[in-house]
């Protein structure tokens, strides 16, 4: 009997260990580590460190054995081709990381004349990795899935669309024609960004869209060890993991509020710490703090590796989320790590976003609207009250096992049947 041939699936992709930093690597890697369990074997095609402003390699280690990677050339517009910290406009189209395209396409052909993959498989951020795919696609002829990890284009305010740069703006809805044109299925990660894509795409058939959305990997929780409640003690500790970007997640109504419960002598520097980890903004928020009078209640504290970063959300009182109303079809990625954490979890974001419903969905009531200082007072207050009773509400464990890596795989596993067996449009 002849042994068939294995399916493989070549996935494009920047966000890759070694770079540090960023849930995009996570789903990546996610993907990448349970695939062959599924059935398929992955061939990753990404730059070479050189590309990275940040590097590590705690994750490299978990890269299966039966994950193939292929590095290639990319330079970073703003850090390789700048002179005096100037570069041309034209060298960061469709993002910094554009030469990328003229090395991965060639190694990309290599691959799939080496090992015969049955599709490809790309993930935005980074644009360039759409624009290799698609490539790809055309000289090969696979079906092709478009992993929408967030969203290429907003209009839904058309006086700040995103992105707002209106070159890049054009660049992005040319590649989001392209996708709809060449590729199988297209992916995105939340219920909000499914109806975005539909109402912008209305011509490409609804079932070419598929929800996978992001998760948490278990293994991660084994290495960095379990923990029960921490209990009563009299610095409640707040943990934010992740980045705070000043348009989607702005804290001032936050700061605002502990300003006022501080004055009014509800918090203080002995009852409670709110630490914010690798929030890529450090500068900005440090600022602020001075502004609003609350350094001796809030910490900035630098990127750790990410096993280092789960054993501290596993140690924290609570857990801080935080979405502005802006990015009501966009879900944290940090949310399904805190999730199965099992701390308390305070969420300031708009009640009328996916955010909100997928913590409702999972039990979890203890959420602000971010917008309203007052709000973010209230919240706050009754959050510290439940968590420091232990009745805070968590989310089940039918619940957490369904927002695992595990189900997500078999969601992208299962797509990944469909289309290698039928043509693509």
């Amino acid at each position: 009997m002849v042994a068939s041939t294995p399916k493989r699936v070549l996935m494009v992709a920047y966000h890759f260990p070694p770079l540090a930093g960023g849930s995009g690597i996570l789903r990546t890697l996610g993907f990448a580590r349970h695939l062959p369990e599924c059935g398929w074997q992955p061939l990753v095609l990404s730059p070479r460190p050189f590309a990275y402003a940040q590097q590590g390699a705690s994750q490299l280690a978990q890269i299966g054995a039966h994950t193939t990677v292929r590095r290639t050339l990319a330079l970073d517009a703003a850090r390789h081709l700048a002179i005096g910290g100037r570069y041309p406009r034209c060298l960061a189209l469709p993002d910094r990381w554009s030469s990328w395209w003229l090395s991965a396409v060639p190694a990309g052909l290599r691959l799939i004349r080496q090992y015969r993959p049955d599709a490809i498989w790309s993930t935005y951020p980074i644009a360039t990795a759409h624009l290799i795919a698609m490539t790809l696609q055309k000289l090969s002829g696979l079906p092709w899935i478009a992993d929408q990890r967030d969203p290429m284009l907003d209009d839904s305010d058309a006086l700040a669309p995103y992105p707002p740069d209106p070159r890049l703006h054009r660049m992005h809805a040319w590649i989001e024609q392209r996708i709809a044109a060449r590729s199988a299925a297209i992916v995105c990660t939340t219920p909000g960004a499914v109806a975005a894509h539909r109402r912008r795409l209305a011509h490409v058939a609804r079932e070419r869209f598929t929800l996978i959305e992001n998760g948490y990997d278990e293994d991660g929780y084994s290495a960095a060890g379990s923990r029960g409640p921490r209990g009563h003690h009299s610095r409640f500790l707040l943990l934010h993991s992740g980045v705070i970007y000043p348009s989607e997640r702005d804290p001032q109504p936050l700061f605002e509020a502990l300003a006022y419960l501080r004055l009014d002598g509800t918090l203080h520097a002995r009852n409670f710490q709110l630490l914010l980890r690798a929030t890529g903004h450090d500068a900005w928020l440090a600022g602020l703090l001075r502004k609003y009078g609350i350094d001796d209640l809030v910490t900035l504290a630098p990127l750790q590796p990410h096993q280092d970063a789960l054993r501290e959300m596993l140690a924290a009182d609570g857990l801080l989320l935080l979405q502005a109303a802006n990015c009501n079809g966009q879900i944290p990625a940090k949310l399904y790590e805190y999730l199965r954490c099992r701390r308390p979890v305070l969420a300031l974001t708009d009640l009328a976003g996916d955010t909100a419903a997928k913590l409702r969905h999972c039990g979890i009531d203890t959420i602000g609207q971010l917008a309203s200082s007052g709000d973010c007072a209230r919240a706050l207050l009754r959050f510290l009250e439940l968590a420091r009773q232990g009745r805070a509400p968590l989310a089940s464990s039918d619940a957490i096992a369904l927002q695992s890596r595990q189900a997500r795989c078999n969601a992208l596993a299962e797509l990944l049947d469909q289309v290698s067996h039928r043509s693509p449009p």
